[in-house]
């Protein structure tokens, strides 16, 4: 699969151009993807901005690279205006239905809209016979799927994360609805306290731990065929009633770490100021997709998934995906510092 983050290494210069490339980094003997973010970053927390973008060249494990690897340096972002959007209007035949206050991804206070509203926009207008399209925000989530998009008052919805519908065929958005190919990737790591023992280099080192993710968040990734953490007892799950909740038992010792995705969990530490108390570890619990979403009653459901497919595939074989990317993880970093 084609990577879906940006190439991001190093911060060149806030006032270099946002898709200009900084160069390439050669990977020696002892190099790791920690060693190299602290190099270029001065923070070896950032490694997972070199993950992103250079996934397809780890070899070994997770996050290892092979010495003589070549990675691709092009710089993050400080500041940039979003992209242009001559396709969507007030009112169009064509509708897609969001929600606020996810940032980066969605947000109307987040730089055009956000970015995975920028790469919808983006793959529609790489689509074959692009055609005008209305977003209309919901922001009470749990409306989206049933009734909104169940009963076809939208065309589309996004982003959604896909269960695993291989193993969990009745799964109620496996059954009702058609998921797009990947918009963006994202990694769910484990945060914990910064002088906690707790290491996560392989499975196994799981047993027996604590984790707290929010009430309501998905787990098919902790109990998925190759792990069943919970079925089999493996780990104990708190399902706490927030993410602020979550990392409030994690500084009272109450559980092991807290499981969500980077970017929330990276906020968190931020605005709850617990920068050098709490961090993530160096190997992600599970890779999730956000995708675009069309119910399967819907009479030309079929139809907008090729169209998107089709778009989002064209999009990804051009530097403005990269382009798109890049601004928003610059801009995500940039609040955090």
């Amino acid at each position: 699969m084609r990577i879906l983050f940006a190439f991001i290494v190093l911060l060149c210069s806030h006032t270099l151009a946002w898709a200009q490339a900084c160069g390439e980094y050669t990977v020696k003997a002892g190099d790791t993807i920690f060693s190299i973010a602290e190099a270029y970053y001065g923070d070896q927390q950032k490694w997972s901005v070199i993950y992103y973008g250079n996934q397809d060249k780890l070899s070994g494990s997770l996050l290892q690279f092979s010495e003589g690897t070549v990675l691709d340096v092009p710089c993050l972002p400080s500041n940039q205006a979003a992209d242009a959007t001559p396709l969507r209007k007030e009112e169009a035949e064509m509708t897609l239905l969001t929600g606020s206050n996810y940032a980066p991804f969605t947000d109307r206070n987040w730089v055009g809209d956000g970015m995975v509203t920028e790469l919808v926009n983006a793959a529609l207008e790489n689509s074959p016979y692009p055609v005008p399209y209305a977003i209309t925000w919901e922001d009470d989530w749990s409306q989206h799927l049933f009734p909104m998009l169940d009963g076809k008052e939208f065309d589309m919805g996004f982003p959604w994360l896909r269960p695993n519908c291989e193993e969990d065929k009745t799964n109620e958005r496996c059954a009702n609805f058609h998921f797009s190919d990947p918009l963006v990737e994202l990694l769910i790591l484990v945060f914990t306290r910064t002088d906690s023992a707790f290491e996560f280099n392989s499975d196994a080192d799981i047993a027996g731990k604590t984790l707290c993710r929010p009430a309501g968040y998905f787990t098919h990734d902790l109990d998925r065929a190759d792990r069943q953490w919970l079925k089999k007892g493996v780990i104990t799950l708190v399902q706490a009633e927030s993410p602020d909740a979550c990392f409030e038992l994690l500084l009272k010792g109450e559980v092991d770490g807290v499981t969500v995705n980077e970017f929330l969990g990276k906020q968190k530490i931020h605005d709850l100021g617990l920068t050098g108390a709490v961090e993530a570890l160096k190997r992600p619990l599970s890779i999730e997709g956000l995708h675009v979403l069309i119910s399967k009653k819907h009479w030309r459901g079929t139809t907008h998934l090729y169209r998107f497919n089709a778009g989002l595939e064209e999009l990804k074989k051009s530097r403005r995906y990269d382009e798109i990317v890049s601004r928003h993880l610059g801009l995500f970093y940039g609040q955090l510092e």
